[in-house]
């Protein structure tokens, strides 16, 4: 079998792929982690180092990731969402087993975790199995989440960054956007039509318009996701052709977003981008992994099964006026942090 983790900015994920004999192990495996995890500075410092070690190979060796992390940072000047999961290294550096066991302490409880299965297995037998190794342990108190609210802002953020390591110069930029969590969240729906629209297919509007009819582009994009617990953001992107300035990449996609903005999107346009988004969906169902992650996640943001299963008609109750509306509400400039990354010539 296979297992592993990852944390996210909401929530951390054990996940095991095993043969269908092996659930009771691992569960089993899984109780025993949640209750009786023995830490001491021989298996957290290394843990440490290792962590360490991947944040220099995944962010501080890649110039579009501290791009990325220095975008984040702008944008939320005050929700937790500025600070990247992995953490600042300064920071990192001075965690402790201590620091490990607290959190341990505060987090890891029954009633603060979801259980998921997914494959060929019977509901009942699942139960049973839950009931077995998690029924004893004991609900305890967690601590409340401490959520910090963002401010309003009054200015868009810039930056340019330059890099020996970056080949092709690249422009980004993201917006402050509700989730299904926080924020006027009834846009959360039409905002995924949105990025859609903009980017989601080779006769979207911006490849139709930077990369086909102009020429100015190599890649466009846009991208939204609305399963977070605070606000979010909704982000597009381009690279230019070689020799196409910044200055003229920026300019034709602020020009295309005016246009949307100024004149909206059309029913047809709208139609097609929830039939591929439903289409989609159904074609995740085919993975073992793919149905459990989207539980896993809506449950762990407050979301129910309800609103997972309600959310090709939510989709497909979308109207030209909701997003036009939803980028409207969105797609505001001092709500803004825009990247430029750069080659750096080195004589």
């Amino acid at each position: 079998g296979r297992d592993n983790a990852f944390t996210t900015e909401d929530y951390t994920v054990f996940h095991e792929t095993v043969a269908k004999d092996r659930l009771d192990l691992v569960m089993g495996l899984e109780a025993d982690r949640m209750t009786g995890l023995v830490l001491d500075d021989s298996v957290v410092l290394p843990e440490r180092d290792v962590i360490l070690e991947e944040r220099r190979m995944r962010i501080d060796n890649d110039p579009s990731a501290l791009m990325t992390e220095q975008l984040m940072a702008g944008l939320f000047l005050n929700a937790s969402y500025h600070t990247p999961t992995i953490g600042w290294e300064h920071e990192m550096r001075g965690l402790g087993t201590a620091d490990a066991l607290a959190f341990y302490r505060d987090w890891y409880a029954p009633n603060n975790a979801v259980l998921i299965v997914a494959g060929d297995v019977e509901p009942a037998e699942v139960r049973t199995l839950a009931e077995h190794h998690f029924g004893p342990l004991a609900a305890r108190p967690v601590p409340q989440r401490l959520r910090l609210d963002e401010p309003p802002h009054h200015a868009a953020v810039r930056l340019e960054m330059k890099s020996p390591r970056v080949a092709q110069p690249s422009w980004r930029r993201i917006y402050l956007a509700p989730s299904y969590g926080d924020g006027a969240s009834q846009h959360a729906y039409a905002l995924q039509v949105l990025a859609e629209i903009l980017a989601g297919s080779a006769g979207s509007r911006l490849n139709q318009a930077l990369v086909l009819d102009k020429g100015l582009a190599l890649t466009v994009g846009a991208g939204y996701s609305p399963s977070a617990l605070g606000l979010t953001d909704f982000g597009v992107y381009a690279t230019p052709k070689p020799r196409v300035a910044i200055a003229d990449l920026e300019a034709a996609v602020d020009a295309e977003l005016h246009r949307l903005i100024e004149h909206g999107v059309e029913p047809e346009e709208v139609a097609q981008a929830v039939k591929r988004m439903q289409a989609s969906a159904i074609y995740s169902q085919d993975s073992l992994t793919g149905p459990a992650n989207i539980i896993g996640t809506a449950l762990a943001i407050g979301r129910s099964l309800r609103d997972v299963a309600a959310w090709p008609d939510r989709i497909g109750a979308v109207t030209p006026a909701d997003v036009l509306a939803a980028a409207r509400a969105v797609l505001v400039e001092r709500n803004s942090a825009t990247g430029i990354l750069l080659p750096e010539r080195t004589s």
